[in-house]
């Protein structure tokens, strides 16, 4: 299998190029341009079937091949795509039965990109004859480093419910379930309600209307569909591997797109690649970034990973697009680095003057060369030059954090215990909590391998299989620490409840008993005896060989245990039982996984401001200020690569700014 690209400069700069929007002209400018930038890969021929096959069968490689031979003779390089993800309106006139249709029944419209059904087999025939004509002909071209499969496959399309596909997801439940039907109704629980199928003929994909449907079959109809999007991928990526021997990759949307399980999407590619937007209105931006790139980092296994797209300033697609700040596309692009990436890429080169996407931000904006944006552009090209020595290297860490998309999905089916559990709510706090105490953290599915760290955080493990728990229990006695919070350990991979009491398969490693859930009224706190406040949810413990370490004073539970300690062969595991606030006044998460921390033996700074930000990637220490005032951080000893100014171990980071230590 490929690896990486082959690029002799170093870490890969640069983004979409669209050139099939503007006259042949500007191309020329733009290889001129992109030189000047120092940019050397372009991802090329995204969005363009139409042009290469303008009717069925009849193809015209003619303005591509001049493209590929102008950027080649600048010397950049290709990530030459499939243009898959937007098929022309020809194939959805000639494939009537090939188009998306939504959960309400309604066949979508034409005019935007994915709105086909990704168990289409007309799809499949169109888009891998595509692929292989793109493979046949430039698979051995000096100027492609590697392929680009589709495009952010599950942006709109993650799961279609037409009858193609319904038929599709009887044949995958007949696989799953090897043809017996009573296995899929003890799985799915159908006994309830009378729900019960004689057939698999008789399943249904789980379309609106119907109110509380098996949650069973809403997990697997998610599980079909991300197998769907996979087939697709593999089956461009086999017609494009006997042509050539370039990596082969698909972007990702980590952490955005929930329908798509990358854990299961990280062994396909040759080299994980991911898109990442910051959603502007947040003044924690940065901290969410930070954990994007941990994520994307963890999905490739601690391998070096690609930035594919994300922004030079606002985008288009949310309610208030603010543009960034002045340095705030500097500091993006080298935490995305400094977290494990080779390359800093954008959507998109030159700014589009039609479409939707044509108040979107670009390397080349509306205001063109003469501008802060563009000069921002040329120096962040000679930044990732003087940081070519980065690349390849590893970022370790002490700390994971447990992430499984089939729980996300599960904890946010209907009729939970309160419409405030969020999936994404309990994940970020405590990533917050563990950013703003310095600690650089992995991701881990609960069922993998996590005894090389220190402390494993669980804060969100709804569904988790008893495999996982076993895996948690040997990794506690084994002499690890695990910190749980609330609603975990509850279901299995159907979404059935485990036998026994609360919290299910978690409840021998964690020592106790829940008897009751008490989620808590909008808005509504309890208090614990340390002062702590918690939020969302209360419960009723019982120890069963945990000790209380905080007890609930106030709330339905008072006088009963709000965070527990269990010691446990060599270890010990943590369980927090609502949901305490993560930041100051009310910081009890943070001073709760400090105290986790220390005794877990983790090391980190805590002589740092909350607005440093200070990552380890190989031999490079990566010191990133988010703050409106310069800071002094000791201890950082080295050559200085990038900004910056010191001497004897102590570094000056202007504010907004960031500085790179070679040691």
């Amino acid at each position: 299998m490929p690896g990486y690209p082959e690029l002799p400069e170093g870490l890969a700069y640069g983004g979409d190029y669209n050139p099939e929007q503007w006259p042949e002209e500007i191309w020329h400018e733009d290889v001129r341009l992109m030189r000047e930038a120092g940019v050397t890969l372009v991802s090329l021929g995204i969005f363009n079937w139409s042009l290469l096959e303008p009717a069925e069968g009849t193809y015209d490689f003619s303005a591509l091949d001049r493209v590929i031979d102008l950027l080649h003779a600048g010397g950049v390089r290709i990530d030459l795509a499939t243009p898959t993800s937007s098929p022309p309106a020809w194939f959805r006139r000639n494939h009537p039965g090939s188009r998306l249709v939504d959960r309400e029944g309604h066949v979508t419209g034409g005019a935007s990109r994915h709105g086909f059904c990704p168990s289409s087999p007309d799809y499949a025939a169109a888009s891998e004859r595509i692929a292989r004509r793109l493979a046949e002909r430039y698979g051995d071209h000096p100027a492609v480093a590697m392929w680009h499969v589709h495009n952010e496959y599950g942006w709109t399309n993650a799961q279609c419910y037409c009858e193609t596909s319904a038929a599709a997801f009887r044949g995958w439940l007949r696989a799953r379930y090897d043809g017996e039907v009573q296995r899929l109704n003890a799985a799915w629980g159908t006994t309830f309600w009378g729900l019960t199928y004689g057939s698999f003929e008789e399943v249904e994909p789980p379309r609106a209307g119907a109110v509380g449907q098996l949650t069973g079959l809403q997990l697997d109809y998610a599980r079909f569909s991300v197998d769907a999007h996979l087939a697709n991928f593999r089956r461009e990526r086999e017609a494009i591997r006997p042509h050539s021997d370039r990596p082969i990759t698909t972007n990702f949307m980590i952490p955005a797109c929930k329908p798509m399980d990358y854990w299961r999407w990280a062994g396909e590619v040759d080299v994980v690649a991911n898109d990442h937007y910051l959603t502007a209105a947040r003044p924690d931006g940065h901290i969410e970034l930070a954990m994007a790139a941990d994520l994307t980092r963890s999905v490739a296994g601690g391998r070096p990973w690609m930035l594919m797209e994300h922004s030079t300033g606002a985008v288009n697609w949310q309610p208030r697009n603010l543009a960034k700040r002045p340095g705030e596309m500097r500091r993006n692009s080298l935490t995305h680095v400094a977290r494990g990436s080779d390359s800093v890429m954008f959507f998109q080169w030159r700014a589009s003057r039609q479409g939707a996407e044509k108040f979107h931000s670009a390397m080349v904006p509306h205001a063109g060369t003469d501008s802060d944006l563009w000069r921002d552009v040329v120096g962040l090209g000679d930044d990732l030059r003087r940081l070519a020595g980065v690349r390849g290297s590893a970022v370790s860490a002490e700390v994971a954090l447990l992430w499984d998309w089939e729980s996300y999905w599960a904890l946010e089916l209907e009729w939970r215990p309160s419409v405030d559990l969020s999936y994404r709510e309990r994940m970020e706090a405590y990533y917050e909590a563990l950013w703003r105490e310095h600690v650089t953290v992995d991701f881990a599915h609960p069922a993998g391998d996590v005894s090389g760290y220190r402390l494993v955080v669980a804060p969100s493990s709804y569904l988790l299989t008893e495999a996982a728990a076993k895996n948690l229990h040997r990794y506690v006695e084994a002499g690890g620490h695990l910190v749980v919070s609330y609603f975990s350990g509850i279901v299995d991979e159907h979404d059935v409840t485990h036998p026994g009491p609360y919290p299910g398969v978690l409840r021998d490693v964690l020592g106790v008993r829940v008897e009751e859930f008490h989620p808590l009224p909008e808005h509504g706190t309890v208090r614990l005896d340390g002062g702590e406040q918690g939020r969302v949810w209360s419960e009723r413990v019982r120890p069963a060989g945990a000790e209380a370490v905080r007890a609930f004073a106030t709330g339905p539970d008072a006088g009963h245990p709000a965070v527990t300690r269990h010691p446990l062969g060599a270890g010990s595991a943590w369980y927090v039982a609502t949901a305490l606030d993560g930041t100051a006044p009310a910081s009890g998460l943070r001073e709760l996984l400090g105290a986790v921390l220390d005794g877990a033996g983790v090391a980190r700074r805590r002589d740092l401001p909350e607005t440093v930000e200070l990552v380890r990637r190989g031999a490079h220490t990566f010191v990133i200020n988010h703050g409106d005032s310069p800071v002094t951080v000791p201890g950082v000893t080295g050559t200085a690569v990038l900004g910056g100014t010191g001497h004897g171990g102590t570094v000056t980071v202007p504010a907004g700014g960031v500085t790179v230590v070679r040691h």
